[in-house]
């Protein structure tokens, strides 16, 4: 039976699956690496925030990652205040984004549905504190395959700490429809059998574990040129071996394309619809009447 993780805002929900489309998670609402929207966030400024959030519903994303991570402020705050802002105008689900314990808690307090929290590893005080929360708001969450050694090379030390996850979360009493873990996708330019590997990671987690996945898809190509292509390619590839989401820039075509070529492939885009809507070409016949058009005009001339 399939795994529904089922997030939701306050007038919209979405379901995670391996039977549904895959859920794309729009990543551009982070300041990490941004300089002008990092000062403009602490600054009380989210113009840049609600122009990539509406730039990233309107290219197709399913939620929106959000995230205020900005050294020396008040990332509680911050983060409260951009998700109050953007649930005012967006009825998408939000994934709350923080390694700040105090941050994932003021967001939830200010999300209006059933938000995916963003993340917890498998750390014993990481667990400890961020499960009750997952708990009391009712939430989902991302559990990351790392714990205290680290980020391990081996897929099967990083399916080990998904599966303590997966039992420590059950604890608690949540279930493993509530976790979406990230397998953690290396660079395939330091390793270059990283991503046969994370493929055969993801299939593990969906048959043994029975969860539902995602990760950060651009991670796979760090350091190589083409990044685009080689997203697009591990993309529909990790969908192909039971990947269900990813935390991407929805803005980047190429991607999105393989993404919905995969959706279709796989039998998910029920009649092709979604697909023939997106790339329709002209209409035969006009475009037969305007070459013929053409012509008299030119033989005329």
């Amino acid at each position: 039976m399939t795994t529904r993780t089922l997030v939701a805002s306050a007038t919209k929900e979405h379901v995670i699956a391996l039977d549904a489309p895959f859920t794309i998670i729009g990543e551009r609402i982070n300041p990490t690496g941004r300089k002008k929207l990092a000062e403009e966030m602490r600054n009380d400024n989210f113009e840049t925030v609600e122009r990539d959030a509406r730039a990233q519903i309107a290219a197709g994303a399913h939620m929106l990652d959000v995230n205020a991570g900005i050294p020396l402020a008040d990332e509680p705050a911050i983060l409260a205040k951009a998700i109050r802002l953007i649930q005012s105008f967006c009825n998408l689900p939000l994934s709350i984004d923080s390694s700040i314990v105090a941050a994932l808690e003021a967001g939830l307090e200010a999300y209006q549905g059933r938000a995916l929290l963003n993340s917890v590893t498998g750390e014993d005080e990481r667990l400890e504190v961020v499960l009750p929360l997952v708990k009391k708001y009712d939430c989902c969450v991302i559990a990351i395959s790392n714990d205290e050694s680290g980020i391990s090379e081996d897929p099967n030390v990083r399916f080990e700490v998904a599966k303590k996850i997966v039992e420590r979360a059950a604890d608690f009493g949540i279930g493993h429809e509530r976790i979406v873990v990230d397998p953690l996708v290396m660079p395939i330019g330091a390793l270059s059998q990283a991503g046969a590997g994370a493929l055969r990671l993801v299939a593990r987690l969906r048959d043994e574990l029975k969860v539902n996945t995602c990760c950060g898809a651009s991670n796979v190509s760090f350091g190589l040129p083409k990044r685009h292509a080689l997203n697009a390619a591990f993309l529909a590839m990790a969908s192909g071996a039971g990947m269900s989401s990813a935390i991407m820039n929805p803005l980047h075509e190429e991607e999105m394309i393989a993404i919905k070529a995969s959706d279709v492939i796989a039998g998910k885009d029920a009649g092709c619809t979604r697909w023939i809507k997106r790339f329709r070409e002209p209409n035969a016949s006009n475009e037969t009447g305007d070459h013929r058009s053409a012509r008299r005009r030119r033989r005329a001339s």
